[in-house]
C-alpha cells in the first residue's frame, strides 16, 4: 500500500522528471550547444552536412556546409572559427544556423597549413592550433573568406544574400571582413574587436551586431570608441553587453555561475533576428 505522503512524493518526482524531459531538449534545440555537447548535437542532427573544397589561388580550402530544410532559396552565413580552428563546436553552430533556415558555411582557414598539408585536424594539440591561427595573415584570411563566399553564393539553394558570423578571433575577423567586403549584407561579431585603425570603418557597408560579456575587459574596452566612430560615420553598429558573462560565453555556457548561459539565451535570438532582417530575399531572389 502506498501512503498519501508517498503518493505526493512520487507525483512531485514525476512532474519534475517530465518537466526536465520536456524543457531541456526544447531549450537545447533553439540554441547552439556548449562545447561539451557539440559532438552529440552533430551526431543527432537530421540536416544534410558535407565537407567541400573551395579553390583559393590554386589551394583547396576545406569548408563544412550545412543546408537548411526548406523549399525556398536561403541566405548564406559564413561562420568564422575561433582561435581554436574548425572544431566540432563550430560545426555545431553551423548546424544550428541551418536549423534556423540559413545555408551555413564554416571554412577551415588553416587548410593546407598544418602538418602534411592538413588543416585544423592535423595539428598535434590545441596550443599548436592557436599559434597557427594567431599567425594567419589577415589579408590571406580575407582572400579565403571572399572565395568561400563567392562559392557559397553560387550554390543553387542560395538566395543571393550573405552574412558573416565570427567568434573570438573569428569575431574580430568578421568585423575586419566587413571593412574589406562590401557585398556582405550583415555581420555578427561575438566578443571580437574592430580593426585597430578605426578610420577604416568608413568602408563598412553592412550593419554590424556586436555581442559581448561584461567580464571581458580587454574586448569591452574597445566598444565605446567603436560605437562612437560607427555613429560618426553613419554606420549601423548594435553592441549588446551581457552582465556577468565572460569571453567565449556561447561556447562555455556552463561557466561564470550561470551568466554565460543567460548571455547565450539572450544573444542567440538577437543574432537570428538580426540575420533574418538583413538577409531576407529580395524580389529578384524569391
Amino acid at each position: 500500500m502506498v501512503h498519501l505522503s508517498e503518493q505526493l512524493v512520487i507525483g512531485v518526482l514525476g512532474v519534475l522528471a517530465a518537466t526536465c524531459w520536456i524543457s531541456s531538449p526544447t531549450r537545447a534545440a533553439g540554441l547552439p550547444p556548449s562545447e561539451d555537447m557539440a559532438k552529440a548535437r552533430l551526431d543527432s542532427s537530421p540536416r544534410h552536412a558535407e565537407l567541400a573544397a573551395v579553390d583559393v589561388r590554386g589551394a583547396p580550402v576545406r569548408v563544412w556546409v550545412v543546408y537548411p530544410e526548406r523549399k525556398d532559396a536561403a541566405p548564406v552565413v559564413i561562420v568564422i572559427h575561433e582561435i581554436f580552428g574548425l572544431t566540432d563546436w563550430i560545426r555545431a553552430v553551423a548546424d544550428q544556423l541551418a536549423a534556423e533556415g540559413f545555408i551555413a558555411v564554416a571554412p577551415d582557414l588553416l587548410s593546407g597549413k598544418g602538418p602534411a598539408g592538413g588543416g585544423t585536424e592535423a595539428y598535434p594539440s590545441r596550443d599548436d592550433v592557436t599559434k597557427a591561427v594567431s599567425g594567419l595573415a589577415r589579408e590571406e584570411a580575407i582572400a579565403r573568406l571572399n572565395a568561400v563566399r563567392e562559392w557559397a553564393l553560387a550554390r543553387p539553394a542560395a538566395n543571393g544574400k550573405s552574412a558573416s558570423i565570427g567568434f573570438c578571433w573569428g569575431g574580430s575577423m568578421s568585423f575586419a571582413w566587413t571593412v574589406a567586403q562590401p557585398g556582405l549584407d550583415a555581420a555578427v561579431v561575438y566578443y571580437g574587436t574592430a580593426p585597430d585603425d578605426l578610420s577604416t570603418l568608413a568602408a563598412v557597408k553592412a550593419p554590424v551586431l556586436g555581442l559581448y560579456g561584461s567580464s571581458d575587459a580587454r574586448v569591452d574596452a574597445t566598444i565605446a570608441a567603436t560605437e562612437a566612430k560607427m555613429k560618426d560615420l553613419g554606420k549601423v553598429y548594435e553592441p549588446h553587453v551581457f552582465e556577468g558573462a565572460g569571453h567565449g560565453f556561447l561556447r562555455a555556457q556552463d561557466a561564470q555561475s550561470g551568466a554565460n548561459l543567460r548571455a547565450t539565451e539572450g544573444a542567440w535570438p538577437v543574432t537570428i533576428a538580426f540575420l533574418r532582417q538583413h538577409t531576407a530575399a529580395s524580389p529578384a531572389h524569391p
